[in-house]
């Protein structure tokens, strides 16, 4: 991707965001011994992003087959995860799923929730698999950490009634995808070359889960939802531009010790 080709694709992310990323985070990030815990965030995250957008369909769009289907393509990353059963080699070939995923009957948007969020899957896995051939190839073991504030600073935000609550989660992932959007085109320029590839070949689909996620969050609700996406806006810029004492991924300002 071009470097124009760059900047407009994070044109309406920057519009997006309600902050940019601190030039405080970025001097922490790029340090070399901090490259462990950007990787095994990183690895955490696409996990975490894919099982979000499966929970989501399971509980509002899949019939039971296709729910059962679903916790079974993701076995095998969570066990290497949470359990470290398994390696590179057995999570080859893995973020296909070859099954087909069903809409339940009843929910008007349940296709299109589907399908977005079925492709998204995928990509995430894939992902995840790509963060652990870079971690592989640099002799960096795998290892669990905690995860950051950030995600559950935005869905302690989330409402507790329906529609609002799907639409809110939408929306908070809609944010989470752009600021890693921005935060992999903020840090690429700093790493070794492979690391830098990487992170600019990711921008294209971050930057369209944003966009599917947004698209989602309206199509469900019956209202407009400028305002909760401005609110969610002001709840993600406080967690991205305050002080934080623990370093990852989508962290705050690094707190001075």
């Amino acid at each position: 991707m071009t470097n124009d080709a760059t900047k407009k694709l994070l044109e309406p992310i920057k519009s997006f965001l309600q902050c940019e990323t601190p030039d405080e985070w970025v001097d922490e990030a790029k340090k070399p011994e901090n490259l462990k815990i950007i990787l095994l965030d990183h690895l955490l995250c696409e996990l975490k992003a894919g099982q979000s957008a499966m929970y989501l369909i399971r509980k509002y769009a899949v019939d039971k087959d296709s729910a059962a289907t679903l916790l079974e393509w993701f076995k095998p990353y969570e066990e290497f995860a949470y359990r470290k059963i398994g390696s590179l080699e057995t999570l080859k070939g893995k973020s296909n799923i070859s099954k087909a995923i069903m809409a339940k009957s009843g929910a008007p948007y349940s296709q299109d929730l589907i399908d977005k969020m079925v492709l998204l899957i995928k990509e995430e896995l894939h992902h995840f698999y790509q963060v652990l051939e870079i971690m592989t190839a640099r002799d960096i073991p795998y290892e669990s950490i905690p995860a950051s504030r950030y995600a559950k600073g935005m869905l302690s935000h989330v409402k507790t009634h329906e529609p609002q609550t799907l639409v809110d989660k939408l929306i908070v992932g809609a944010y989470i995808e752009a600021r890693s959007c921005e935060r992999f085109a903020k840090l690429a320029p700093h790493l070794d070359e492979d690391i830098e590839k990487f992170y600019i070949s990711l921008l294209r689909s971050e930057a369209r889960h944003y966009q599917d996620y947004l698209a989602l969050a309206q199509q469900i609700s019956k209202d407009d939802i400028s305002e909760r996406v401005a609110h969610f806006g002001q709840v993600e810029a406080d967690l991205i531009s305050s002080d934080d004492s623990d370093f990852k991924f989508h962290s705050g300002k690094p707190a001075l010790n």
